[in-house]
């Protein structure tokens, strides 16, 4: 049981690691101006796609951060919280 443990917070670890990455490539999306030579619909779809990304990068962080807490209670207590609730 202790090596599956292990396995859980490595794994999640990781994975936050590379949540942090994939939220810091999201952000500098986020910075990159919109084009000035686009306009109408096309100016629109890119105001749409970045704003996605705003919304899909919130969601990640708020994912990291409930897997950081789950981390956190496994080295913790050994085990999770069956009162918290780490689903979307």
């Amino acid at each position: 049981m202790s090596k599956l443990k292990f396995t859980t917070i490595s794994a999640a670890e990781r994975l936050m690691e590379s949540m942090e990455v994939a939220i810091n490539n999201m952000i500098e999306e986020i910075k990159k101006p919109v084009d000035p030579e686009a306009g109408g619909s096309a100016r629109k779809a890119e105001l749409q796609s970045i704003k996605q990304t705003a919304i899909d990068c919130k969601e990640l962080l708020v994912e990291r951060q409930r897997l950081e807490q789950m981390v956190k209670d496994l080295k913790n207590n050994g085990e999770i919280e069956e009162t918290k609730d780490y689903s979307g």
